[in-house]
């Protein structure tokens, strides 16, 4: 029986963390490479993106494989076709703008942006595109292991450390965009972290809170940082109650005014964990940001995050763990599994036999079902891929909770 009476901890960062920066311009690639396809009428289905991002004290290099329109292509000296690298640039700095970097160790206008986008590998992209000749279906574009999870902790069925770790960080970026009062004088880069204890498997209230966040005024100390940021952290926290012996932690080191790739480099898919669950459920290990839905790592990690959604959404359980596996080049998983976690109402068998009926968990079924052929990503680098409102553009799809009934029928079904 799973414990009862615990504590648990889960972390978030800003968008302006150097993780987070490079997270964000990976995906920004992945977004302009869908954005201008549909643009330029190439079929979405065959675009590629595997873009890994380095950043450092005003320096950015933008690498990976790619297939990409010929609008974004140029000709070399030689006469061969290679990646025309000022789009990229011109998306880059966008992003480094919207996050809110003017200092001088990293500027959107003055940081050098090397960009090293090749195409795309002849023996990985056969993975995909032969095996759809010979299956009828494209292949997974590599293999893997891929969890998603869900509970009733929260209204968006998200373990509650992870969620509101999210929460406080989403509601000091709008008010330090929004330049409210002294919020104004925060910076882009933040990390929270809260614990949460549990009795009787309920979260019932917040024991500690950590908080750093950059600030522009070296004469901030940590008082000062407090008082700007406690009122956002209550409002975040909602109705989860902060205990009265609460130990908070606000800029614990004092100040923090270099921030960002100046104070600290930073790498596509270091923060797989806040991506996710927080530490709450178990994790494949493949990273999101920068790659198109070929890849299982993101898009079988977003359809099994929707399956077990709909399962708690369904009653069929109050927590549900997936796993899904998939090998290169071959369409279907290779295996479903499910742990309920001794909440569900059905067996677990039953219920891995219900989700193979109510979707195709191919990858080219999981992109038709979640239409994720969209630019879309660039918003899911920062807070969390997962309890998110799904968008009228298709955004965080994966989010809704519109596979209840075809599950429910299933289960009927095959139980």
């Amino acid at each position: 029986m799973a414990r009862q009476n615990y504590l648990f901890t889960s972390e978030s960062v800003s968008e302006g963390h150097p993780d987070k920066v490079c997270d964000r311009i990976s995906d920004e690639i992945v977004d302009l490479v869908y954005r201008e396809a549909k643009k330029t009428g190439v079929d979405p289905w065959k675009v590629r993106v595997a873009c890994e991002t380095l950043a450092t004290t005003n320096r950015l290099v933008i690498a990976g494989e790619v297939r990409v329109p010929e609008t974004l292509m140029k000709t070399d000296k030689n006469g061969n076709q290679v990646i025309n690298p000022s789009r990229f640039k011109s998306a880059a700095r966008r992003a480094i703008r919207d996050i809110g970097y003017e200092q001088d160790g990293f500027h959107w206008k003055t940081c050098k942006i090397d960009v090293l986008l090749h195409s795309q590998s002849a023996d990985i992209a056969q993975g995909v595109d032969n095996a759809s000749d010979r299956q009828g279906e494209e292949g997974a574009g590599d293999q893997g292991i891929m969890f998603g999870y869900a509970c009733r902790e929260t209204p968006d069925l998200m373990p509650a450390p992870i969620y509101y770790s999210h929460k406080i960080l989403e509601l000091l970026a709008a008010a330090r965009k929004k330049g409210e009062g002294d919020a104004a004088g925060l910076g882009p880069d933040a990390k929270s972290q809260i614990t949460v204890r549990y009795e009787n498997g309920k979260a019932v209230e917040v024991v500690s809170i950590v908080l750093s966040t950059q600030h522009f005024d070296a004469g901030w100390d940590s008082k000062k940082v407090r008082a700007v940021v406690e009122p956002y952290i209550r409002e975040a926290l909602g109705e989860l109650p902060i205990a009265a012996d609460c130990v908070w932690y606000i800029n614990p080191t004092g100040k923090f005014v270099i921030g960002g790739p100046d104070g600290d480099a930073g790498l596509t898919g270091r923060k797989i964990i806040v991506d996710t669950y927080g530490g709450a459920a178990p994790h494949g290990g493949g990273a999101f940001s920068g790659k198109d839905t070929t890849k299982v790592d993101r898009s079988a990690a977003y359809a099994a995050r929707y399956l077990a959604k709909n399962v708690v959404a369904a009653g069929l359980a109050d927590n549900c763990t997936i796993q899904l596996s998939y090998a290169i080049g071959v369409a279907q998983p290779l295996s479903v599994y499910v742990d309920l976690h001794g909440t569900g109402q059905v067996d677990e068998d039953v219920v891995e036999k219900a989700i193979r009926k109510a979707m195709d968990l191919s990858p080219s079924g999981i992109r038709r079902h979640l239409d994720l052929n969209k630019p879309i990503y660039a918003r899911t680098a920062a807070y969390g891929h997962f309890g998110r409102k799904a968008g009228r553009d298709g955004a965080f799809s994966w989010e809704k909770t519109d596979l209840v009934k075809a599950l429910k029928e299933a289960v009927k079904e095959v139980a």
